[in-house]
């Protein structure tokens, strides 16, 4: 099989609501284990959700859906931020994890990182996702620090920075 990879920009409300729907399926398969229900739906609703999602495309932000044979199998999101880029978000949902699919949009955005002249890609990663840690360590990313960020609603983010310089 041809390598079928596909990043395609989100900018319409019908890809904001499937990335929202998406988001909701993995964060709540994924992010249970590590910060419980209630934090999941707080966070959900609070970066997540269909109005979150436009509220940060109004600010900068751009959205990629990631496919792979044609099947909508992730997204990830991003905001250049003082000559680096912020990948906020990059998430694949189960069913499909073990195909590269990271690592293919990892490529795709160290390309966008060099045609923008941006030095590195930087992230913000939970201490305890230790799979997502392992995947980020895997393609070049170091913990350059860690951060505690209040959220609001009684929750703490406890998160480790981590950077790969282009």
């Amino acid at each position: 099989m041809t390598d079928t990879f596909q990043t395609i920009k989100v900018d319409t409300d019908n890809q904001v609501e499937e990335l929202a729907a998406l988001a909701d399926i993995i964060w709540h398969e994924h992010f249970t284990p590590i910060i419980g229900t209630g934090q999941v739906e707080y966070m959900v609703d609070k970066f997540q959700s269909v109005p979150a999602l436009k509220s940060q495309l109004g600010d900068g932000y751009e959205y990629y859906q990631l496919f792979d044979g044609g099947e909508f199998c992730g997204y990830c999101g991003i905001h250049p931020e003082n000559g680096k880029l912020f990948l906020s978000k990059l998430y694949v949902k189960k069913e499909c994890r073990g195909r590269r699919l990271a690592s293919k949009a990892f490529d795709f955005l160290k390309a966008l990182c060099r045609e923008r002249g941006l030095t590195s890609i930087w992230l913000t990663c939970n201490k305890h996702n230790d799979g997502s840690l392992a995947v980020y360590r895997h393609l070049g990313f170091e913990t350059i620090n860690t951060q505690q960020a209040d959220i609001g609603n009684g929750y703490i983010m406890d998160d480790y920075i981590m950077e790969y310089v282009i």
